[in-house]
């Protein structure tokens, strides 16, 4: 009774469109004060004790990270270096942008990030070149999400907080499904382009290509320096993020120089404003993971579904769909820190693998980005593309179905989550 009272207080609090944030803190306050006996100064104590973790520090400097190279002419070079590559193939500048997300994802750990980044170059490209509006906006929409499970994600930061895994792992388990899913979208990018005859770019010379490559080495080299460096116990994935964030400024700022220094102080509140709307959510999600612990929710379910004699195999069917669900209506920090505290324990209870069924998790928050009502990769590269949602919805369904055969893939194929750690030693 009391977690029904718990999600319909919530959930009556979102329809009114109220933000998810402050939607979760009043249902929290409201259970406590009139159907509880916890001492009310322990919401003061959980609003701080909620972001007191050394890893949530994380999340900001991968922001900043983010900012610095989404302005700092990164994007620009990666898009340029990808082209080369395959933009001689039928579709190659979709096939470029599918590359060039995939890449730049790795540098940003946003999917948000990622859309405006390359969206924001390659789409004007795309429709100069002759290509329709609605095929390069999808490429991107879907592409974009790439952001939250290529490492370094912050989605897999907040699992990892959420459920104490190790971010590291969670970074290593997220490297193949990355690989795997960039290159299923772009196959059904180039089957697309093939059958309506989409145009093709001048094949590259390899002079050409090297010289691409030199140019958006600094950028690549933060891939390697962010992951290299966790596994080779230079620092931890925080102390990576904070080093990524200066290494960030630097390159645009004084190696490619497209970012001024009077430009700085836009980046850095930019991101500030990113990082508080995050830690905020964060914080107040903690604070109801807390009113549902001490209702015993988590533990009341847990109880239910072993005692329903759920296989594996259907509680991580039952896990999609409820996930799935939840993207119609809230965006993936919000589902993951709600959601995590509460399938986690059963899911480890039933032999899950934690790191497994985070890149789960994030895969699913990758489908929700990019349908709506609440699909943000949507309504950003809606923005881009001066497309409506609408047709935007219909644009993406190719690659949105390909994302749907590949949650499937993921969620009952463990080794290609956790070949990579397993083969590093890291688990």
């Amino acid at each position: 009774m009391s977690g029904l009272i718990i999600f319909g207080l919530l959930i009556a609090l979102m329809l009114t469109g109220m933000p998810i944030s402050i939607a979760l803190g009043l249902t929290v306050l409201t259970f406590l004060f009139t159907l509880t006996q916890v001492p009310i100064e322990s919401v003061a104590l959980k609003l701080f004790t909620g972001i007191e973790n050394f890893s949530i520090m994380a999340i900001p400097f991968f922001i900043l990270a983010g900012n610095f190279l989404a302005h700092g002419g990164v994007a620009r070079r990666m898009i340029a270096f990808t082209t080369s590559l395959v933009g001689h193939w039928p579709g190659g500048l979709g096939l470029a942008g599918v590359v060039a997300c995939a890449l730049f994802a790795a540098v940003s750990g946003s999917s948000v990030a990622t859309v405006v980044a390359i969206g924001s170059i390659i789409l004007p490209a795309m429709v100069a070149e002759g290509y329709p509006r609605r095929f390069g906006a999808g490429v991107i929409t879907t592409s974009g999400a790439l952001g939250i499970l290529v490492p370094p994600s912050i989605i897999l930061v907040l699992y990892g907080v959420s459920t104490n895994s190790s971010i590291g792992n969670l970074f290593l388990a997220g490297v193949m499904p990355g690989i795997v899913l960039s290159a299923m979208l772009a196959t059904v990018t180039f089957v697309i382009a093939k059958r309506r005859g989409y145009p093709r770019m001048p094949r590259a010379s390899w002079a050409e290509r090297l010289r691409a490559f030199r140019e958006s080495a600094w950028g690549l080299f933060l891939v390697v320096m962010v992951i290299g460096g966790i596994y080779a116990g230079i620092f931890t994935p925080t102390e990576a993020a904070a080093t990524a964030a200066v290494y960030a400024f630097v390159i645009a700022v004084f190696v490619y120089r497209d970012l001024k220094l009077s430009d700085v102080p836009r980046v850095l509140l930019a991101s500030a404003n990113m990082s508080a709307m995050l830690l905020y959510i964060i914080t107040n999600a903690v604070l109801f993971s807390f009113l549902m612990t001490s209702e015993n929710i988590p533990q009341t379910m847990a109880a239910w579904l072993i005692a329903m004699n759920f296989s594996p195999l259907v509680f991580l069917l039952v896990v999609n769909i409820i996930l799935l669900i939840a993207g119609n209506v809230m965006e993936p920090s919000s589902i993951l820190l709600i959601m995590a505290p509460i399938l986690f324990p059963i899911a480890v209870k039933l032999g899950i693998d934690p790191i497994h069924f985070g890149i789960i998790m994030a895969v699913n928050m990758e489908v929700g980005l990019c349908h709506p009502p609440v699909g943000l990769n949507l309504y950003v590269a809606s923005g881009i593309a001066h497309m409506g949602i609408s047709e935007l919805t219909v644009a993406v369904l190719p690659w949105l179905l390909t994302m749907l055969a590949f949650l499937v893939l993921v969620t009952y194929w463990p080794a290609l989550s956790l070949w990579l750690p397993r083969a590093l030693g890291a688990m």
